[in-house]
């Protein structure tokens, strides 16, 4: 069994290679754990119109607390009050919830008719704590 602490995925997109290699090189992270597609769907279609967020996210945090062991990374990104939610129930369980900072570059084209097209680009920087 290793001693290396996991990172265990609460995020909507998939790892790029970055993330993935920062994660093993500055994290020390041995494993990367993706939730089964039920847990998956509820973190990504967070119902807008639920009063009880916290009764929507429960199977999510049974999940969390079945696989991680204490000194896991989470890395939670998602909307907003769920992350807040995750965020809180991640130091509950003596876990360490992360985010990725990203750099964005913006790049604008003026096209015909007055139009202007802009697109944005990130990457990957490093990933941060979440401070308790």
């Amino acid at each position: 069994m290793s001693l290396s602490p996991a990172l265990i995925l609460l995020f909507n997109h998939t790892l790029t290679n970055a993330q993935e290699n920062d994660a093993r090189e500055s994290l020390g992270v041995s494993k990367i754990i993706t939730p089964p597609a039920d847990i998956q769907q509820l973190w990504s279609q967070v119902p807008p119109d639920t009063d009880d967020l916290a009764g929507h996210l429960a199977p999510l945090f049974v999940w969390l607390n079945s696989v991680a062991r204490t000194g896991d990374f989470v890395l939670v990104q998602g909307e907003f009050g769920a992350s807040c939610l995750a965020v809180k129930e991640s130091f509950r369980l003596g876990l360490i919830p992360v985010y990725s900072t990203t750099r964005r570059e913006a790049f604008e084209e003026h096209l015909p008719g007055g139009r202007v097209e802009i697109r944005h680009v990130f990457s990957h920087v490093r990933f941060r704590r979440y401070e308790p």
